[in-house]
């Protein structure tokens, strides 16, 4: 056919052509034939092609089973996506709400320290003092609480209600009549306990350089020329006269005292114990704003890692060591307790006992460490409960003491707004 066409076409062109061209197409197909050929002589194991199919037979196409990972990967193709764009608007989220409060402690931080270094640097901080220790007298003419002594064997412990939730103490030597005194910050209250004890003083423990602790030194020692002003030179103290180190002994007839630095609040803060052995008694441990009864102070020259090491140099004492602090915050500090572990049954126990205390403008003062360690948080940071709850995430970390700290700034931080409200 194809021949008959190709001639056709050729037509009137001449005889030769049809012929090259015919000879041509003859050839193609004698080539084709030779190749099929060679093709099945060359492939023995070629099998013939099957017979077709009789017309009395149906073919019936064969139905294509359901894939069962279909919806697993439609259900992946849709998800996949999906968990991708939900994680990252809920990081942004997260990163917002830590860049806020990021900010929040900056400016937190930023007012807190103009404000202390105008009440630590200049003569403003001890105008405030004077104007706090006025209006204390005022309102409180008899102190701000009602407190008992704590007499042992030959030594007798005087809290003396300073202020308007301060205590200064005064540690007696009952039997050769001398006294120390801690933290004398209203210089007329301690000197009127000194009067009514029939003592002399002979020593100022200073546990640190802020007015409300240090501001009864200049009038003290002037009064008393024998007596000497101890305390860190790191930290500035108004009158000081006998610098201490970490470990000192300071000694006055039978009571041996020994200082101990615990920096964080200030950079040279100290605090003291009174060695129990000599009197047959308990260590006493005035704790200045390191410690308080439920509470810790706050952080104002130091870091949290700085502050979890002195409260740990503190939860090294044995468990009867009597806690003397610098403040009454007892009910507040147990309120916030109860936030951060409201089922700490010790904690409740010790908070209605606090109650009835301040109900009749009682002291609260003293606690041991013992008891500390069952309820004060600050001090409880290594217990697993308060760090799943207040912690940077679940599970062990490679640097322990650095989880303390966070968790220690935490609650700080969390203590500085329960304050605010």
């Amino acid at each position: 056919m194809a021949a008959v066409v190709a001639a056709t076409a050729l037509k009137g062109r001449g005889a030769r052509n049809a012929r090259v061209l015919r000879g041509i197409l003859s050839g193609e197909k004698a080539s084709h034939n030779r190749t099929r050929a060679l093709q099945s002589h060359s492939s023995p194991e070629c099998k013939e092609e099957p017979e077709p199919l009789s017309p009395a037979l149906e073919y019936i196409p064969r139905k294509r089973g359901k894939n069962p990972m279909k919806a697993v990967g439609l259900a992946w193709a849709i998800g996949f996506p999906c968990g991708i764009l939900l994680f990252i608007l809920t990081k942004r989220e997260v990163d917002k709400d830590r860049l806020k409060q990021m900010k929040a402690r900056q400016n937190m931080r930023a007012s807190n320290t103009g404000e202390y270094s105008l009440y630590t640097r200049t003569w403003l901080g001890y105008l405030f003092y004077r104007q706090q220790l006025r209006r204390a007298r005022n309102r409180y003419p008899k102190g701000h609480s009602r407190t008992q002594p704590r007499l042992f064997n030959g030594v007798k412990v005087l809290p003396i209600p300073v202020l308007a939730d301060n205590y200064s103490y005064l540690i007696i030597d009952t039997q050769a009549r001398l006294a120390v005194a801690v933290d004398p910050s209203d210089p007329r209250a301690v000197q009127a306990s000194i009067e009514k004890e029939g003592v002399t003083l002979v020593a100022i423990l200073c546990t640190h350089k802020h007015w409300d602790h240090s501001g009864g030194n200049r009038d003290l020692s002037r009064r008393h020329r024998d007596c000497r002003v101890y305390g860190s030179p790191q930290d500035g103290i108004p009158y000081l006269t006998h610098p201490l180190c970490h470990q000192d002994v300071v000694s006055v007839g039978r009571l041996q005292i020994r200082a101990l630095a615990t920096p964080g609040h200030t950079q040279g803060h100290l605090v003291y114990l009174l060695d129990g052995e000599p009197y047959k008694g308990p260590s006493c441990l005035f704790s200045g704003d390191l410690l308080f009864l439920s509470g810790c102070g706050r952080t104002f020259e130091g870091t949290a890692e700085t502050m979890l090491s002195s409260l740990d140099t503190v939860l090294g004492l044995g468990d009867d060591t009597l806690l003397w602090p610098g403040h009454e915050y007892a009910e507040e500090n147990l309120g916030f307790a109860g936030v951060v572990e409201p089922e700490n049954v010790a904690r409740e126990r010790k908070m209605q006992w606090v109650q009835r205390q301040r109900m009749e403008r009682k002291s609260t003062c003293p606690s041991t460490l013992g008891e500390e360690r069952s309820y004060n948080p600050f001090l409880r940071t290594h217990c697993l409960a308060l760090q799943e709850a207040l912690g940077p995430g679940p599970g062990p970390t490679e640097d322990d003491c650095f989880s303390r700290a966070q968790l220690l700034e935490e609650l700080r931080r969390l203590k500085d707004m329960h304050k605010s409200k």
